[in-house]
């Protein structure tokens, strides 16, 4: 903890009580160099779970537990207070099998709130229950039922334009420090691999040095099938950093473009020597398969067939997280000055569920988790636009509409609270929106921060629209594009909200830990 920070009342003892997770993390290494198979299993004939542990979409009395095996296994999951498991619960999860690439996830329920949960994960044999595998243990909080204190972190941007797994770095050192600050959890805004973005061996710097990268075969090439795209979720799993990471700390998962290929709309038939299958809807599709996969995700198969990334989750009395999904339900990329636009970023079904759940939160705090910026000008080529804003600074057009509509309802139905995170942009920033220099007025002043990536290239500042009002109070990017992360560049932020006052303290970070920019913000009011 950075000198200064509040505490949040957290388990003193949670360090300790992971010294069996951090062995297990050692134990699970797999090979910096090589091909994504699993290494050699400790017991040879027994199922392994060489790609860890992972919890997510935690509530006050829920979770989620997802593992890989290595071969069909039945999941099966005991959950205990302590690190002894004395007392242990056992849950008996799915059969694991090529259907769903040998993962799978447990939904644990009645879990006391605001406690430690212990959590192992043991894969049997589906023919003989005596031949199973070596335990994996994680651990995660669950929401707490009163007013307590709250941390969570959130980044996105992965293994993005070319730069991968490095053993010369260590692989993603950026996992290590974010564990060490003892998140409830962690939000991925977004684009948690880059199934456009092959990975070489080898990427020479501009001054000469070389960067190095593990390799996979699924790597090699943009990925079309969906074996490919499972390849694309195992490649990041090779880094034992995350891990480490993903069994301390759950994750909130959302997707945005990178996910299946840069800028995308449903619909979309690519130009690009690069793909045979040219329907991009059919790409996104497989690409959801396994990102349904490969992220314990509460509204995603096989509990909802309707596979909705958008959802609320909630973490206790001062914390909703609206994680939304603004790539599914998008009208085509365009230059963004249409008068009328029902469909605009978000679909008509997902702006209802917005401005309904958000109306029905009694959250202090109201986190809405958009997978793209609001008012930062995103472009796709040289006419059309990736985001909402479109660079004119007048009255709302295009996909601006519909956030002027959400903007309106959140004031005139005085739901206090609300703040906007991001990533997307490969940089970090924050920018205050405020009606009284907006050409929209009707609304109420509010934050936006965006602080990415985790270890991908770093781009230089877009230009903000003034539709909205925004006033950009910090930014730091790089100047040039595409620069490396031995550069830099590479950021993650911090959420504090304190138990007894509700004040919400906002910190961005860069790679190394190091606090960039502040924001206190107070509960229950607006225009901070």
């Amino acid at each position: 903890m950075a000198p200064g920070e509040p505490t949040t009342g957290h388990t003193p003892g949670r360090r300790a009580v992971l010294r069996g997770t951090a062995a297990a993390g050692a134990a699970l290494s797999l090979p910096l160099l090589g091909a994504a198979t699993s290494p050699a299993q400790a017991r040879r004939g027994r199922p392994s779970a060489d790609w860890g542990v992972q919890a997510g979409d935690v509530t006050t009395s829920s979770g989620l537990v997802w593992v890989r095996s290595d071969r069909p296994a039945r999941m099966v999951v005991e959950t205990a207070a302590t690190e002894s498991f004395r007392n242990a619960r056992r849950w008996r999860g799915p059969l694991l099998g090529p259907d769903t690439d040998f993962t799978g996830r447990t939904a644990l329920h009645g879990l006391p709130p605001g406690e430690q949960i212990h959590y192992r994960v043991t894969l049997v044999d589906p023919d003989d229950p005596r031949r199973s595998s070596r335990p994996v243990e994680g651990t995660f909080r669950t929401a707490p039922a009163r007013r307590h204190g709250v941390r969570f972190l959130w980044s996105g941007d992965l293994a993005g334009q070319g730069w991968g797994i490095n053993p010369d770095r260590g692989g993603y050192p950026i996992f290590d420090r974010m564990r060490s600050l003892d998140p409830d959890f962690y939000l991925n805004s977004g684009d948690a691999i880059y199934a456009d973005s092959p990975i070489q061996e080898r990427v020479t710097l501009p001054d000469g040095s070389v960067w190095r990268n593990v390799t996979t075969e699924e790597k090699s090439k943009v990925a079309e099938t969906l074996a490919e795209f499972r390849g694309n979720f195992r490649y990041n799993l090779l880094d034992q950093k995350l891990r480490r990471f993903n069994a301390q700390v759950p994750w909130i998962a959302q997707w945005d473009d990178h996910e299946v290929l840069n800028n995308w709309y449903p619909g979309e038939i690519l130009d690009d020597d690069r793909y045979t299958v040219k329907d991009v809807s059919t790409l996104a599709a497989r690409s959801l398969r396994a990102f349904s996969e490969y992220f314990p995700i509460s509204t995603l198969p096989p509990k909802d067939e309707e596979g909705r990334v958008y959802r609320v989750v909630r973490h206790g009395p001062l914390l909703d997280l609206f994680v939304l999904d603004m790539r599914t339900y998008r009208n085509a990329n365009s230059p963004g000055r249409q008068p009328d636009d029902t469909q605009g970023i978000l679909g008509r079904r997902q702006l209802e569920w917005l401005k309904r759940e958000l109306s029905r939160s009694r959250a202090v705090w109201k986190v809405i988790a958009a997978d793209m910026p609001l008012g930062l000008v995103v472009t796709d080529g040289k006419t059309d636009f990736e985001a909402v804003a479109q660079g004119d600074p007048g009255a709302p057009l295009g996909r601006e509409l519909q956030i002027a509509e959400l903007l309106r309802h959140i004031k005139h139905r005085r739901i206090t609270g609300t703040l906007w995170l991001t990533a997307d942009v490969h940089y970090t920033c924050a920018q205050r929106y405020d009606p009284d220099r907006a050409a929209f007025k009707d609304f109420a002043p509010f934050w936006e921060f965006v602080s990415g990536p985790l270890n991908a290239g770093g781009f230089a500042a877009l230009k903000l629209d003034g539709t909205f009002g925004p006033e950009q109070k910090f930014v730091k990017a790089p100047t040039r594009a595409n620069t490396p992360p031995t550069e830099g560049g590479q950021y993650f932020g911090q959420v504090d909200i304190d138990g007894t006052s509700g004040e919400l303290t906002v910190r961005l970070r860069e790679e190394s830990g190091r606090v960039l920019f502040t924001q206190v913000l107070q509960p229950g009011r607006v225009g901070q």
